[in-house]
């Protein structure tokens, strides 16, 4: 067996980002699921593009936003992700390889664009997304860099990308391969509606392949269908090795067998935008536990990137995580 040679190689739809504020009446005007993502074709995404107004434009996706918040905080990382090679997606590719982040997967040169999630994001800072998932969706066991998933410590996969079969295939290669290596792999849940579609597999998955897993309280639950925190955190523990749950206002707790270690939610004067809370999260919590620290220590880490992101418009941080997180 090899030495890791990177932290965490992360797999997941590459989305570009278009955000903007908007009323709650804009929401309704336009039949809008308010705090969900919403899976939407190309014509309603050049529909609600058009009637967006100004907006911010940034590479995203669940897993980039975690790759990008790992680079921050001084990771090093790779990434999978299906692109078209059109603007949007010279411009993912761009952003990628400018931040020292290993990117590998061939881009498509033929069938959907590049897929892109437009965000609106309102005056509570909740954020509804509606996805045009375009070509993420065909990537495919041959897209999976062996050497790349072998060469990490661990690989993170993004559940909003367990739509299609090939999708899912390819989730079980990386995984094969990493546990092949003698690494870990960590999937977050990315959705309650996402675990709603997937319920079944997500739990196959979970037993069969993962080790750590990333989750919000909503989305535990729903896993289990179940009310009861301590019951889906008990049974979660059964699962898994580690799993790492948000709790929104209260925090986090990680759960390892037998162990509970809560961690608060770190102070913000005020919240802007909550897009990528979950994802900077794991970011926060994957350099900790990647680095070898303490569980008490990686939540406190991933709860203070979760509290940068959420202080700003946007899913990417706009200040050094490292030097924010006090690790400089």
């Amino acid at each position: 067996m090899t030495e890791a040679t990177i932290d965490v190689v992360g797999i997941g739809n590459a989305i570009i980002d278009l955000l903007a504020h908007a009323e709650d009446s804009f929401l309704i005007e336009h039949k809008l699921n308010k705090g969900a993502m919403t899976l939407i074709d190309e014509p309603t995404a050049e529909r609600l593009y058009a009637a967006m107004g100004s907006a911010t434009r940034a590479s995203g996706g669940s897993a980039g936003n975690t790759i990008a918040g790992l680079g921050s905080l001084g990771a090093s990382c790779g990434y999978i992700g299906k692109l078209r090679d059109d603007e949007l997606g010279a411009a993912y590719r761009h952003d990628l390889l400018a931040s020292g982040v290993r990117f590998t997967t061939p881009m498509a040169s033929d069938g959907p664009s590049t897929a892109r999630c437009i965000i609106f994001v309102t005056s509570d800072a909740e954020r509804t997304m509606n996805t045009y998932l375009g070509a993420c969706v065909n990537l495919t066991p041959d897209d999976i860099d062996e050497a790349l998933v072998g060469s990490a410590k661990v690989t993170y996969l993004e559940g909003y990308l367990y739509d299609e079969p090939h999708a899912k295939a390819a989730f079980h290669r990386a995984a094969d391969i990493a546990h092949g290596a003698g690494r870990k792999v960590a999937l977050t849940l990315s959705d309650a509606f996402c675990v709603l579609r997937h319920r079944a597999d997500f739990l196959d998955l979970i037993r069969d392949r993962i080790d750590i897993l990333f989750a919000n309280e909503a989305e535990l639950l729903a896993l289990f269908e179940t009310e009861d925190r301590d019951a889906a955190l008990d049974r979660i523990a059964g699962m898994v090795e580690l799993a790492a749950v948000t709790l929104s206002a209260e925090g986090s707790v990680v759960v390892r067998g037998g162990e509970r270690v809560r961690s608060p939610a770190a102070h913000i004067e005020r919240v802007v935008d909550t897009t990528g809370a979950g994802d900077l999260y794991a970011a926060g919590f994957l350099y900790g536990l990647t680095q070898g620290l303490p569980l008490a220590e990686c939540a406190r880490i991933a709860g203070l990137a979760a509290a940068e992101i959420i202080s700003h418009f946007g899913a990417r941080p706009e200040v050094p995580l490292r030097e924010f997180a006090g690790l400089d």
